[in-house]
Parts: structure tokens; C-alpha cells; sequence
């Protein structure tokens, strides 16, 4: 199959270039890269023609556009049967193409995307002993930072989200991909190298948008019954604190087998540790409330037992 890599990113020239150059050294280099530069002022896209004159990079006017934009961009501009969905800081392993490639061919043409094993500053060695012991198994959500999806389906099921902005945006998209009859396949084998630290990304700004879209999704998609049980969850936890830390909470997760979404592990220890965490969960829940109409207009319960929306 033709393969597009499509990277988003703003200024981190020297990650994309790590990025591009592990792609390159593969043992399966990919038919066409595509960087969609979100206006960077680090001299990235300079950079980038002068080192790499075959990417195919697509400078945006305005750094002001959320992830979910910058990538839906990069996903029309690819021309491949397969499109490898991959954050600006990650590198991958040797072979890390070639086995996504061949897993996704020996699969049927119900599953729509393979997912990788990522490995990230902080993770458990109990998280990543559990994730290789499970093997495959078919997801709720995919690693948006290294995923190798067929193109069709991605365009078929719309892309991400551009409300969202920026995190959640793989659950969301996999709700929709799962309620058109595909699979999402989470795979030990292929191996990518993620720079950001595991779990949930600390501060104010994600705290924000961890939260809010975790209700824009579950509106969409989950029962009322669930949504209501998720209310009174995240309720207990901004108004009394607590929770296990990123690390406790993910040997307890591992042990569970809830290995899909590390990038939302320690929503508990955000919302104790961010200054003014309670404040930030009621206008990121508030801003969701507005937003209620256009979930309800989207709104496509998902009935598949395979789908869970992330658990607070």
C-alpha cells in the first residue's frame, strides 16, 4: 500500500527533524511525508525545505488553530491508501512502519487502524510489562501519536473533531469509526518514542481541555446513564482532591488491563495540583453545557461493548 505520514506541529524544529530523519532510516520509509507547520516562529518550515526538499509541508497563516485543524489539513492533503497519524515529538523505531504495515494488510478490512506501543519519559515498567503481555486486542481509542489508519475510513468518518481543539480527539474519531462497523487494533509489536512525559500533560490549559472534551465526547456518544455517573465522579473529585499519582495510577490500571488512553491517566493529581483546578473543571464544564446543542446534533450513541468513553 502507498503510505502518507502526516506530522502537525509548531515550533519544534528540532523534534520534527529527529521525526522525519527515524522515518527515513526504517526499514519501510514511508511514499510521502506531510508536516503541517501551525505558523511556527522558530524557522521550522526554513529549516525543514532546506534539510528535507522532498516533505510535503503546508505552512498555515495563523498559529492559532487547534491539532484537531492542522492534522484534518495534512489528512486531505495525503495521498496514501494508509495515513500514519504522528505527533511532532516522537521517534520511531526501525522497524516500526514496516510492522504496522504488515499487521494492518493481515487484517480484515473491518479494522480500520493499528495502533502502536508507545513508550514515554515516566512510564511504569509495570505499565509497559502489562501492555506487551496483553498483545493485540481491539480499542476504544488509538495512540494519536503513531497510528497507521486506511485512508478511506478516516475520510469517511470525517477526521477529528475541530471543536475539540486539541486533546481527545482520537476517542471521539474512534467513536465514530467504531459506529461505521471498524475496529481499532492496539498492537505491542510496532514501537514508537514519545518525548512528552507519560500520562496527562500537566497545567492549566490542559486541565481545561482534558475536560471539557471528555464531556463533549461523552454527549455524543455515551448513555445519559453514563454521562450522569461521570457528573457525579468528576464532581467528587474537584470538590474533595485525591486520587493516586500518575505512576500508582497506571500499575493499578496495567493491572486492570486499561491500557488504551496513557494520556489520560492522573486527572486526579491534575485537578489537586494545577492552582485553581476547581474553577477551571466548572468552565471547562460550563463551555461544554453551551456546547450541548451541537453534541445533541452530532449525537450517535455508541452500542458496541468494545467502547467506553475514558473514566475520570
Amino acid at each position: 500500500m502507498k503510505i502518507s505520514c502526516v506530522i502537525s506541529t509548531w515550533n519544534k524544529r528540532e523534534a520534527v527533524d529527529a521525526n522525519v530523519r527515524a522515518l527515513k532510516a526504517g526499514t519501510r520509509v514511508p511514499d510521502e511525508i506531510v508536516v503541517v507547520d501551525n505558523c511556527s516562529s522558530d524557522d521550522t518550515v526554513e529549516y525543514l525545505r532546506n534539510e528535507h526538499p522532498d516533505l510535503v509541508i503546508m505552512q498555515m497563516s495563523t498559529d492559532k488553530l487547534g491539532a484537531c485543524e492542522t492534522f484534518n489539513v495534512g489528512f486531505r492533503r495525503a495521498s496514501g491508501d494508509a495515513i500514519a497519524i504522528m505527533d511532532d515529538d516522537v521517534e520511531a523505531t526501525t522497524s516500526w512502519l514496516e510492522i504496522l504495515e504488515r499487521v494492518l494488510e493481515s487484517e480484515p478490512d473491518t479494522t480500520a487502524a493499528v495502533s502502536s506501543r508507545v513508550i514515554e519519559p515516566g512510564m511504569p515498567e509495570a505499565y509497559q510489562r502489562a501492555e506487551v503481555e496483553r498483545g493485540p486486542y481491539y480499542a476504544s481509542t488509538f495512540r494519536g501519536c503513531g497510528t497507521l489508519m486506511r485512508a478511506h475510513v478516516l475520510r469517511a468518518c470525517g477526521g477529528y473533531d475541530e471543536r475539540l481543539f486539541i486533546y481527545g480527539n482520537e476517542r471521539d474519531l474512534t467513536a465514530r469509526v467504531v459506529n461505521a462497523g471498524y475496529r481499532i487494533l492496539q498492537h505491542p509489536e510496532p514501537v514508537i518514542h514519545h518525548q512528552t512525559p507519560f500520562g496527562m500533560k500537566a497545567g492549566k490549559r490542559s486541565l481545561y481541555y482534558h475536560v471539557r472534551n471528555f464531556w463533549l465526547c461523552a454527549f455524543k456518544y455515551a448513555a445519559w446513564s453514563d454521562v450522569f455517573r461521570a457528573a457525579s465522579l468528576l464532581g467528587r473529585k474537584a470538590l474533595f482532591g485525591g486520587g493516586a499519582s500518575v505512576q500508582s495510577d497506571a500499575t493499578a490500571r496495567a493491572d486492570e488491563h486499561e491500557l488504551e488512553a496513557t494520556g489520560t491517566l492522573g486527572v486526579a493529581q491534575a485537578i489537586r495540583e494545577t492552582p485553581g483546578a476547581k474553577w477551571i473543571v466548572v468552565k471547562a464544564s460550563l463551555n461544554a453545557l453551551m456546547n450541548l446543542p451541537y453534541c445533541i446534533s452530532h449525537r450517535q450513541v455508541v452500542r458496541d461493548p468494545i467502547f467506553r468513553i475514558q473514566g475520570l
